[in-house]
């Protein structure tokens, strides 16, 4: 071993201590990102009602409008995944967040369905790289053992967004009118990008920065995307993504109009579904970790647990419509929205363990593109399954049921197939954890 190469590897070990700091200050600034990303998502779901009467929208047009998002999400989320490996996690999310403030702007100047759309597809190209791309620059502050609570607090940021969004934007709809909240959300994401240019920088972790193991491997995007591994990822990315973007675009409106629940109301229940997602990422994260210094393998410890999660989920889904006393129908549908964001972090960690580092951002971009694609069918199926079922309670009904068939079969797919370790062995990454 060189000097050079001593000093760099030691270099490489104390650093992390050093900037444990800065680590857990990188964390706070993700965190506050996804709390952003999640309250620009919601702001359309939470002012359907004022919107659609306003612009006189049936539920198929806003249902259209909430797909747009999603337009450009996946491929984006592709694009921006292979450029992380040449450009900075800082420059990203400072060029994303920007995009997130100017995708606010359109509705301001003239409220239709053009310039919403239009809103609302610059913001899912821009927000398509964003919890992918936020969690490659996460762990670049952190080593894989101490990868789950930063991870879920994360993931964490978003069902703090929805907690945060619903209440505050609901206040600023009721009072200002539904355009206020777009102006709001706007300044919000220009000062966090602002601020994140100051302080975000690439941790010790970056591939760039090490020397051992293999952070230099490269393998064929096919090899590694072929892994059951990572279809298992994608499959329980899929499934949650689908209530994800059930929840954002028709949960509000269904609970005002099915459930007769005002606006504050609904507002309330969707916080606290959040936060009962919450509650569940900050409780599995120790969980997984205390799975794993047991020695139990990251297929029954991280992979078994997003699996069973959306699993559950989806039976909450397809049992809700059916139960008429509210006490029980509500927790079917806190099950039914929240407990599927157990697997949004669990699969990044499973799907980490199998590619190198090097390309870790380029599969997250890939993954996330996928498992992200029901945010362009969900919203717009099940505008049009009410407006063509026989009342608007049988297409919320018939919504919901399909939901719930695609939430077990994704859920069942993701549980046969995530096998990390012997993915890492047949793919000859080394045995230990990757940085």
């Amino acid at each position: 071993m060189t000097p050079r190469t001593a000093t760099a590897q030691s270099r490489h070990l104390v650093t992390p201590a050093a900037d444990r700091r800065r680590a857990w200050l990188i964390t706070a600034m993700i965190v506050a990102f996804m709390v952003i990303n999640f309250a620009d998502k919601s702001v359309l779901g939470l002012a359907a009602v004022p919107i659609m009467e306003e612009l006189d929208l049936s539920n198929s047009t806003y249902g259209l409008i909430s797909s747009s998002f999603s337009f450009l999400f996946s491929v984006s989320g592709l694009l921006v995944g292979f450029l992380s490996t040449r450009i900075s996690s800082r420059v990203l999310l400072f060029v994303m967040t920007v995009a997130w403030a100017v995708a606010q702007l359109p509705v301001l100047v003239v409220a239709s369905v053009p310039t919403l759309m239009a809103g609302r597809i610059l913001l899912g190209a821009a927000e398509g790289p964003a919890a992918s791309m936020s969690m490659h620059a996460l762990y670049k502050w952190f080593p894989p053992q101490r990868r789950a609570l930063p991870s879920a607090l994360q993931i964490g940021g978003a069902a703090l967004g929805t907690m945060i969004a619903a209440p505050l934007v609901t206040w600023l709809i009721d009072g200002f009118g539904w355009r206020s909240a777009y102006a709001v959300l706007a300044v919000i994401g220009a000062c966090w990008a602002l601020l994140w240019w100051r302080v975000g920088h690439d941790g010790p972790y970056d591939h760039k920065h090490t020397t051992t193991g293999s952070s230099g491997i490269r393998l064929p995007y096919r090899r590694i995307l072929l892994t059951g591994t990572v279809l298992g990822s994608m499959a329980s990315a899929f499934g949650a993504a689908w209530a994800l973007s059930l929840s954002q675009a028709w949960l509000p409106a269904y609970f005002r109009s099915q459930l007769d629940m005002s606006a504050a109301a609904s507002a309330t229940a969707i916080s606290v579904i959040s936060g009962f997602g919450l509650v569940l990422l900050l409780a599995i994260s120790p969980f997984v970790d205390a799975l794993k210094s047991r020695g139990v393998s990251s297929r029954w410890s991280s992979g078994a647990a997003q699996s069973i999660a959306v699993c559950v989920a989806g039976c909450a889904m397809t049992a809700f419509p059916f139960v008429d006393a509210s006490g029980p129908r509500l927790v079917l549908i806190a099950l039914a929205f929240g407990a599927t964001a157990i697997a949004i972090p669990l699969h990044y960690m499973t799907t980490a363990e199998v590619v190198p580092p090097a390309q870790r951002g380029a599969v997250f971009g890939i993954v996330a593109g996928i498992g992200t694609l029901p945010g362009l069918v969900a919203p717009f199926l099940t505008g049009h399954l009410i407006d063509t079922a026989g009342t608007p309670a049988a297409g919320y009904t018939a919504a919901f049921l399909t939901a719930g068939a695609v939430m077990l079969m994704a859920g069942t797919c993701a549980l046969t197939a995530i096998r990390p370790e012997r993915d890492a062995r047949g793919l000859g990454l080394d045995a230990g954890p990757q940085p």
